[in-house]
Order: structure tokens, then C-alpha cells, then sequence
């Protein structure tokens, strides 16, 4: 049994190591690696990162090929497409929600503050991975905002699918970073003043703008 659980802890391990590499663009899509390779680099056998590979090929990170290896998989922009599509939809869902309930905005608005305030700390530390964390919380405070379980989990994956797109490349350009939190800034005062129609113009134009960087 102890046997079982440890290597169900190192398939964990590496389940968390190679995708935190693919998300942070070190496995850029279109590139072969092998399960000896990741194996050697993480100091454990082949069985577990077997089953890691397993799992990211079901969540659609990489593409199995028997005895050559693993492709992690490039992203589409299709992909990019959808992404920016559900999330538009989703954080105008749940600031929907939330301004119905105008006890709770001024709570919402005080929390998302406080994030712009630790993301704009982080910028002018030049501390690109708080950074990306603190836009990370921003929108994913703002979709908890709506009480929605399910959507929030959904949430959770596309915030992944981001990390990857964005790989903090955007981060370094002081221009666009310095857009992100003025894009920011204009969102917490319209969801304070219960405007959702002009969040949802104003969210657009924030993501497809950083979109269309991205395809470009």
C-alpha cells in the first residue's frame, strides 16, 4: 500500500513539474520530449512520469507517440479564440450577478483594489511572476465574484490555457504592462458605478487587445 501512495505521489510530482513547464512556455508547443529525459531530470523512475504523460495528453497539453515520445501540443488560434470568447462571457456573467446584490460590490471592489495595488508594486519591482500572479487573482477574484461554482472551476482551466498564451512575454514590455493595469483600474470603477455593459465593452477591448498581440 505504501508503495502505491509513493508512486502516486511522484506521478503527482511529475504530473505538476512538466505541466508547470509547458504553461510557463520552457516546453514550447511543437516540441518532442521523452519520459527517460524528464524522468533523469526530476530523479525518478519512468513509471511515474508515464502516467503524467497519460494525463496531460487527456487534458490536451501533449500528444503521445509509442517509442518516440511526447509532442506538447502548439497552441491554435482557434484556441486563443475560444479563450477569449469564454472568458468575456463568464467575468460579465458574474459581475451580472454580483451588482444584483449592491451590499457586496463596495466588498468586491475594495478586493480587487487591494490586487491592483500588489500587481503595480510588483511592476515597478519588475517582479514578473508576482505579476502575472496578481493579474491571475484580479480575474479570478472578479469571476468568484458571481457565486457561480461551476463556472469559476471552468474558469480555472482557462486561466491555465492564458498562463500558457501569455507565457509573462507580454509582462516585459513596460507599454503593455502599464496598459493592463490602467485596463484594470477602468474595470474596478465600472463594476463600483454597476455599469455591465460598459465592463463587458471595456473587458473586451482589454483581452482581444492583448489577443491580438499575441497572434501577431
Amino acid at each position: 500500500m505504501e508503495h502505491q501512495e509513493t508512486e502516486a505521489s511522484a506521478a503527482d510530482a511529475a504530473y505538476a513539474k512538466v505541466k508547470e513547464r509547458i504553461l510557463d512556455g520552457d516546453l514550447a508547443g511543437g516540441t518532442m520530449v521523452s519520459e527517460g529525459t524528464i524522468a533523469d531530470e526530476l530523479g525518478m523512475s519512468r513509471t511515474p512520469v508515464r502516467e503524467a504523460f497519460l494525463r496531460l495528453q487527456v487534458e490536451g497539453w501533449m500528444r503521445l507517440y509509442p517509442k518516440r515520445g511526447a509532442l506538447i501540443r502548439d497552441v491554435t488560434p482557434g484556441e486563443l479564440d475560444d479563450v477569449v470568447e469564454a472568458r468575456i462571457l463568464i467575468e460579465t456573467d458574474a459581475v451580472r450577478r454580483l451588482v444584483r446584490d449592491s451590499e457586496r460590490v463596495q466588498d468586491v471592489v475594495d478586493e480587487l483594489s487591494d490586487i491592483l495595488d500588489a500587481q503595480r508594486r510588483a511592476y515597478e519591482a519588475s517582479d514578473l511572476a508576482r505579476l502575472a500572479e496578481a493579474d491571475t487573482a484580479f480575474h479570478a477574484r472578479i469571476v468568484a465574484a458571481g457565486g457561480n461554482a461551476l463556472l469559476a472551476e471552468f474558469f480555472a482551466t482557462l486561466r491555465d490555457r492564458q498562463r500558457r498564451m501569455l507565457a509573462w512575454s507580454l509582462w516585459r514590455r513596460d507599454d503593455r504592462a502599464e496598459q493592463v493595469l490602467d485596463d484594470h483600474g477602468l474595470l474596478v470603477r465600472l463594476i463600483g458605478d454597476g455599469e455591465t455593459a460598459a465592463f463587458e465593452v471595456a473587458l473586451g477591448r482589454h483581452i482581444k487587445k492583448t489577443h491580438r498581440e499575441l497572434l501577431s
